[in-house]
């Protein structure tokens, strides 16, 4: 049998947001965003969904404001998210996002440190508009980069890793932009392995 994916909808202040689900509800959260080209169902696609459900963690796939089938909003996604976390009474979720949806796990975790259990960044995009403030980030991050990124370079990277206390680099050689889709193999094994050892 394999793993139940749920499809949810939650409306958030009159914005109605659609998310997958999957994983016992007493399992670790985990809240994936995704890049600006993708959506909650890539990771149903690639099989993180299942992976990490199977693993015994809690997993959520948003799909952002214009996004996948959550309608157009102008609500801000901090702001979404925020409210996101406290309807779905989630207690410091690990936050996973690619490129776009790394930018918004970032500044998320600056403007509410209390609300975010890790990070797992992966070619995010606004690093060096958030530089100065990077040491500010105390919970455990996964900094995830294909060596041939052309959209946020993997110097990016370091400055993360340098930066942020209790970071972990892992960079995948050959790789681009969505490293995750290049190659899901390494993707998946850095992913359930930081996870397992921080969160189980």
């Amino acid at each position: 049998m394999g793993t139940i994916i749920s499809e949810k909808r939650l409306t958030i202040e009159g914005a109605t947001v659609h998310y997958l689900e999957a994983g016992p509800d007493n399992g670790q959260a985990v809240i994936m965003l995704h890049g600006m080209k993708f959506q909650a169902e890539t990771w149903r696609e690639l099989g993180t969904l299942a992976l990490l459900a199977a693993e015994g963690f809690h997993v959520i796939a948003l799909d952002l404001p214009g996004f996948g089938k959550s309608a157009p909003s102008e609500m801000a996604p901090d702001r979404l998210l925020r409210l996101f976390i406290e309807q779905s009474g989630f207690d410091a979720p690990v936050l996973v996002g690619p490129s776009m949806g790394g930018r918004v796990c970032l500044e998320f975790a600056l403007a509410h440190p209390h609300q975010v259990g890790g990070l797992v960044l992966v070619g995010a995009v606004g690093v060096a508009e958030n530089q100065a403030r990077l040491e500010r980030i105390t919970v455990p991050c996964l900094v995830v980069w294909g060596s041939e990124d052309a959209v946020s370079s993997p110097a990016n990277a370091d400055i993360l890793t340098d930066a942020i206390k209790d970071a972990r680099q892992v960079m995948i050689n050959g790789a681009p932009h969505p490293c995750y889709l290049d190659q899901p193999g390494l993707w998946h094994d850095a992913l359930l392995l930081f996870l397992k050892e921080r969160f189980c």
